[in-house]
């Protein structure tokens, strides 16, 4: 893993990172294992029950495919390790 550096783009600091996913998604889970090990806070929405925030997630990617990651307001569909480390880095 390469180091991770985040922007500050919060009154606190801290990046703004969404996480829309379901309980079952693998990559839902390395995602949010990732934020975690790297003590990045995110905010977890379970698109499988709540249906606001399935539609808001279809609304900005135009699919239900999950996860979909929003940091600082841009969308990565799926888990992609080294374009998250470049967003954050950005």
């Amino acid at each position: 893993m390469g180091d991770v550096m985040t922007t500050e783009n919060t009154s606190t600091g801290a990046p703004t990172i969404h996480i829309y996913s379901t309980p079952t998604c693998h990559f839902c889970k390395l995602a949010k294992e990732f934020f975690t090990s790297h003590k990045i806070k995110y905010e977890e929405f379970d698109v499988s029950v709540d249906i606001e925030k399935r539609k808001e997630m279809m609304e900005k990617t135009g699919q239900l495919g999950v996860p979909v990651i929003e940091i600082n307001g841009k969308i990565i569909i799926g888990f992609d390790e080294p374009t998250v480390v470049k967003m954050l880095s950005a």
